[in-house]
């Protein structure tokens, strides 16, 4: 699977560090929480795990938080015989291989504003790992505000997970394209987070991105709420009243049964964790085949231009 570039990102800005998001901690944590813990990430112990989860690596190898383990999203999150993600078994050996048990509070952050640091995220709440957390802000927000970084790298001991996350624990998480072709002309929204030139099929795929669809355009029906919405000018997320109204004036309520989806479901990770995990709206589920898959398949009808 191909990868998506920061070229569609926000801007980022520095700000006073913060000890507190607006948000639950047991979902989103602050960079200054995280800060406040270093010495417990850094540990062999398998209490805490931070992970730095980017898909270039070489931001890992200039400059990390201590403690962090890097994580490579192409490499390690991906199935090695299929185009999908990790099944049960082979996310129990990654997480094993990175100091991980059932037990162990992960916290997650990485590029871009956190886009392959919440598919990750996302992941693990499919599967059922009781304890993952995003840090606020991700890898650029810790970066331009002063906190510390390393470049050594951390290999904690590999463990057991001594869990199961066969079968998923949360399937309702997850759309597939029968979930798609079933919400076409019914009363579920369907959220379409990539650029509106995507979105309208001017183009196939972010600039600097080799491979996209064979059709441009968007679902029929979608709504396109643009990743970036999300987040303020620095990275971190917006507070919850204004994240709110972005989703209401577009018709997307708390109550609907809502599908998010992109090119690769990793953009459309970050919407699905605001509107399941911050804004607790009551089924939200990622389409993570996204665009790559519905832009690809014969006779599926295709919409193009504005909504």
């Amino acid at each position: 699977m191909t990868h998506d570039t920061p070229s569609d990102g926000p801007s980022h800005t520095t700000s006073e560090p913060t000890t507190e998001t607006a948000y639950p901690p047991d979902v989103l944590v602050a960079p200054e929480w995280v800060d406040d813990r270093l010495d417990g990430f850094a540990s062999d112990d398998s209490d805490r795990r931070l992970l730095e989860v980017d898909v270039n690596t070489a931001f890992y190898e200039t400059g990390h938080a201590p403690g962090a383990v890097g994580v490579d999203w192409r490499r390690d999150l991906r199935a090695a015989d299929r185009h999908d993600i990790l099944g049960p078994e082979e996310m129990e050996e990654f997480l094993g291989s990175h100091g991980i048990t059932a037990d162990t509070t992960v916290v997650v952050y990485g590029d871009n504003s956190n886009w392959f640091a919440a598919h990750l995220y996302w992941q693990l709440t499919y599967l059922g790992h009781p304890d993952v957390r995003i840090m606020d802000g991700g890898r650029e927000y810790w970066t331009d505000n002063g906190y510390p970084t390393t470049t050594e790298p951390v290999d904690p001991p590999t463990v057991a997970y001594e869990g199961t996350l066969d079968p998923p624990a949360r399937p309702d998480v997850r759309a597939y394209r029968e979930d798609v072709l079933a919400a076409l002309g019914a009363e579920t929204p369907l959220v379409d987070v990539r650029l509106p030139d995507e979105f309208r099929g001017d183009i196939t795929r972010p600039p600097g991105i080799d491979e996209g669809a064979m059709r441009g355009g968007h679902v029929p029906g979608a709504t396109n709420v643009f990743w970036a919405e999300n987040v303020r000018p620095d990275g971190r997320i917006k507070e919850p009243d204004e994240l709110r109204a972005v989703y209401e004036s577009r018709g997307i309520e708390r109550d609907d049964d809502v599908i998010v989806y992109c090119r690769i479901g990793e953009r459309s990770s970050v919407t699905w964790f605001v509107l399941e995990e911050l804004l607790g709206y009551e089924r939200v589920r990622n389409y993570d085949g996204s665009w790559t898959e519905w832009g690809n398949m014969i006779g599926v009808p295709i919409e193009v231009g504005d909504e």
